[in-house]
């Protein structure tokens, strides 16, 4: 593929690379840094892209991979304490939408790895459950499977919240 047609096929794509590089970090700076690392390493390996296969799937594996393997560095390196002050609300939210919205993000965050992955896939971002199949290298049943489970959870995990409450 000529450099110019790869380059504009990314630029094309970096609004859903930044929303799936979001879902994974939770945080706006290691998003963007998450991104920009993506598009390195898809800019100075893009002599292994095959033509004629889809762009995205390979530019959210590169992330995907990009993100897991800096999680195992960043535990492996962990400096100190996780727990900041500063990165807790002092003010909670007053309007029940945001208090939902909390709450549901909340469950979502709480879903083991493997099931948050595909919901936020195939549900957040939209991809159809071939791409995230082709993404996540599984099944498209197992795709199926984990989004229909992770929903589940997360239904459970807000209903027993509300029953607390």
């Amino acid at each position: 593929m000529p450099t110019d047609t790869f380059n504009n096929e990314v630029i094309v794509l970096l609004p859903k690379l930044r929303a799936y590089a979001r879902a994974l970090t939770r945080n706006h700076a290691d998003s963007d840094d998450l991104v920009q690392d993506t598009l390195t390493k898809a800019l100075r390996h893009h002599d292994r892209y095959t033509e004629g296969t889809k762009l995205k799937a390979w530019l959210f594996t590169i992330m995907r991979n990009t993100f897991y393997t800096s999680v195992k560095k960043r535990v492996r390196e962990s400096p100190g304490a996780q727990d900041c002050v500063a990165g807790s609300v002092t003010v909670p939210p007053i309007h029940d939408t945001v208090i939902e919205y909390n709450e549901m993000l909340a469950a979502i965050d709480r879903l083991p790895t493997q099931y948050r992955e595909m919901l936020i896939l195939v549900v957040m971002l939209g991809e159809s459950y071939e791409n995230a199949s082709a993404i996540c290298d599984c099944a498209i049943g197992t795709v199926k499977s984990r989004v229909n489970r992770a929903r589940m959870m997360v239904v459970q995990d807000m209903e027993r919240s509300a029953s607390m409450a």
